[in-house]
């Protein structure tokens, strides 16, 4: 069975075998195009490896839990992550490894390779899959090779690969993936040329960055463009960036972006006979190949290297590109994530207070109805300019937590995929600073001489020094979850505060998760790096415990703002039911109506999915997410004045945790959730006490009911209901 075929033997009809992009590549060297010496690893030697290893059952398993239809986003990528983790650590069938060695070693020498994906379905006409399966730049020596070949394969499982075929309505079952080893050319320049713009079709396109094309391909580097006449080749416009840096190979294997000096980043990458060369070698694949290409290059010594060429899949549909743009950014690269952690910690966290505060301070009461309405119109769009900084740099950020797991189960290789969570437990979160407040003002009810197990407190009637802190919780933290809410509670903001309260006096105070001592997983994991790689490794889990903080802590700041606006929003409302219908109150009544018609964070949220029970199945498959069993009855929570009628060890069964929600978590058994995904408020706040925890449980809020009992699996994701779970017996 042939493994690995030489690009200058391989034809037209080999792209099952080779993949597209391999056959492009081979069709471009016969032409005279100068492209870099390559070698395929065929899509013979995948299929050997996964069914010798046993992965496809296993992919399947992660891949069925729901169906796929349904799986959310976070969901697919923590599937996709356990999948990924199945092609680390599956052993080398000792035959394939052993003909990929031999036939590897003479090609691979010392000198820096790239390790590309050629996927038979890339670069089709109707599907590309242009960046969302992994190409490694600057990989050295034979064993670094072979095992960025089991990372390419995985990335046949990404998220972004795996949504793009649901998009594509490709079974995601199917797929196969090729490899192709290619001789690294160190250019002064790289980039890519469009021989026909996906915006214009009478333009073309060059783009470049100094050094290495990983920089613009990843969105890590602004890249200098060039607009340029299809017909005459003349430049129509350059734009420059406002800065220039370059992305180079750094010791053994990885890339870094790296600062100019003032002289070089003040001058194009390109001369102006370059651009025009680079666009004519583009519309040269666009004759070999018959359709309008989007080329990558290198320049080096003065000569074009062609690195690879697809057809422009997006030039008729924008909806398209932007879809397939989103499913790249799933992703964010380690210098785009700094950059963000920057911009979010040092400006936008420290405004967002400020501007809390700042509302905390106005006297609503003292404000005239047509103040008063103004007051309300302003905070309403305060909230709404800080919801898009909340999509825009809040929810991307979060990819430093993902970021932070993939590389440190490519370093570690640990047998749980998400060991890695274990260093980010214990992160300090608002939330749980929040949470220890009010355990700590339930201990000082318990142990206060009236308590008497409950019978001497009355939540309308509270000590003084009891009043005082509860009155200084909610001046620190706001009011709870509970504000604004119906449902199965009527209990005003601060009743509810006192009830939870007085639920939590009376059981024995809840204990944060013993996580163990995690020193040694953080130098087993920073000593997977060669030296020159430890300040790498080093900041990727400072990015990993900040993103996940803010995680949790973003929505927490989000309802400081919008506890807020709901200030302004119930005092109109009080004057209205003050006053009636009148000249004097029109203002605001219509600004109350415009406000009605808006959205918030919390508003938006489906805590209400799902109302009448449906019928009940035995055991209901979810997503892992906080391991351990806990037994106990259900509480569903269909809407957010539900919330107070949770009970010490009743099992929290809900459409999403939110983050304003968690101070109810100490309370409770254990998770249940409809939303899925490790990294979901919900599996954050559980695992911090230890709590097991199962996501991504289709229909959650629907299928179970108050009362049922419930025993939850968090080591496998299982729900099961009825009395019969008890039969199980909890793992030692």
């Amino acid at each position: 069975m042939t493994f690995l075929v030489d690009l200058a033997r391989i034809g037209a009809d080999s792209a099952g075998t080779v993949g597209g992009k391999a056959v492009a590549l081979a069709r471009m060297k016969q032409s005279g195009a100068l492209v870099p010496d390559a070698v395929c690893v065929t899509s013979r030697a995948y299929g050997v490896f996964v069914a010798e290893a046993g992965l496809s059952e296993r992919i399947l398993m992660e891949l069925e839990r729901k169906p796929f239809s349904e799986m959310r986003w976070e969901e697919v990528w923590d599937a996709a992550l356990r999948i990924r983790n199945l092609f680390l650590t599956a052993p080398w069938p000792a035959a394939l490894h052993e003909a990929l060695s031999d036939g590897l070693a003479a090609f691979v020498g010392d000198g820096p390779l790239v390790v590309r994906s050629s996927c038979p379905e890339e670069d089709s006409a109707g599907a590309s899959f242009a960046g969302l399966h992994e190409s490694y730049v600057n990989v050295r020596g034979l064993g670094p090779t072979l095992e960025h070949i089991k990372r390419v394969w995985a990335s046949l499982w990404s998220d972004g690969a795996l949504l793009y075929r649901r998009e594509q309505g490709e079974a995601f079952r199917l797929g196969t993936m090729a490899v192709l080893v290619q001789r690294l050319v160190t250019g002064e320049a790289s980039g890519v040329a469009f021989s026909r713009s996906p915006q214009a079709a009478s333009e073309g396109v060059v783009e470049a960055v100094y050094g290495l094309n990983q920089g613009l391909v990843d969105g890590t580097i602004e890249p200098d463009h060039w607009r340029l006449d299809r017909a005459t080749g003349r430049v129509l416009e350059h734009r420059a960036p406002e800065c220039r840096a370059a992305c180079l190979g750094v010791g053994n294997t990885g890339v870094r972006t790296v600062l100019l000096p003032d002289a070089k980043a003040s001058i194009p990458p390109l001369a102006p006979e370059e651009v025009a060369d680079l666009f004519a070698v583009a519309c040269r694949m666009e004759s070999l190949f018959g359709a309008p290409q989007d080329m990558e290059w290198t320049l080096a010594g003065g000569r074009v290297h062609a690195l690879q060429s697809r057809p422009i899949t997006t030039l008729d549909s924008g909806e398209a590109s932007d879809r397939q743009a989103w499913y790249k950014g799933l992703h964010r690269s380690y210098d785009n994530l700094c950059r963000m952690r920057e911009n979010i910690e040092t400006r936008l966290l420290p405004e967002m207070t400020e501007t809390a505060e700042e509302l905390a301070r106005v006297s609503l009461e003292a404000l005239t109805n047509l103040d008063l309405a103004h007051e309300i119109r302003r905070r309403l769009e305060i909230n709404e300019r800080w919801v898009g900084v909340y999509w825009s740099e809040f929810i991307p950020y979060a990819h430093g937590i993902r970021l932070f797991g993939q590389v440190y189960n490519d370093a570690v290789k640990p047998d749980d995929p998400f060991e890695f969570t274990l260093l980010l437990t214990h992160t300090p979160l608002v939330g749980m600073a929040r949470n220890r407040c009010l355990g700590a003002l339930a201990s000082l009810i318990r142990e206060h001489p009236d308590w008497n197990g409950g019978a001497g407190f009355h939540g309308d009637s509270l000590p003084p020094e009891v009043e005082a802190a509860v009155s200084a919780f909610i001046e620190d933290y706001g009011e709870l979850s509970w504000a604004g809410a119906t449902g199965a509670s009527s209990l005003s903001p601060r009743q509810a505060l006192v009830s939870l309260l007085l639920e939590m006096a009376a059981h024995p105070p809840v204990s944060e998760a013993m996580v163990g001592d995690t020193s040694r997983l953080e130098e087993r994991f920073l000593a997977s790096f060669p030296l020159e790689d430890g300040e790498y490794a080093r900041g990727v889990l400072a990015l990993g415990r900040s993103s996940y903080r803010l995680r949790d802590d973003d929505n927490i700041y989000m309802g400081r703002l919008e506890a807020e606006l709901f200030r302004g929003v119930e005092e109109g409302r009080r004057r209205l039911d003050l006053k009636g219908p009148g000249t004097d109150v029109e203002p605001l009544r219509e600004e109350l109506e415009h406000f009605g018609r808006r959205p918030t964070i919390q508003s938006a949220s489906a805590l209400g999915a799902g109302g009448a029970s449906a019928a009940k199945a035995r055991q209901i498959m979810g997503q892992p997410a906080g391991q351990g069993l806990a037994r106990g009855k259900a509480r569903v929570i269909r809407r957010p004045g539900d919330l107070a009628d949770l009970k010490y060890g009743e099992i929290l069964v809900c459409d999403v945790v939110d983050p304003t929600m968690t101070h109810v978590v100490p309370l409770a058994a254990g998770i249940v959730e409809r939303r899925g995904g490790m990294l979901i408020h919900g599996a954050i706040i559980a695992r911090e006490y230890g709590l097991p925890c199962v996501t991504g449980v289709s229909g959650a809020t629907a299928r179970i009911d108050t009362g049922d009992y419930l025993t939850v699996d968090g080591y496998l994701g299982i729900v099961t209901l009825g009395e019969a779970g008890a039969m199980f017996e909890e793992n030692p």
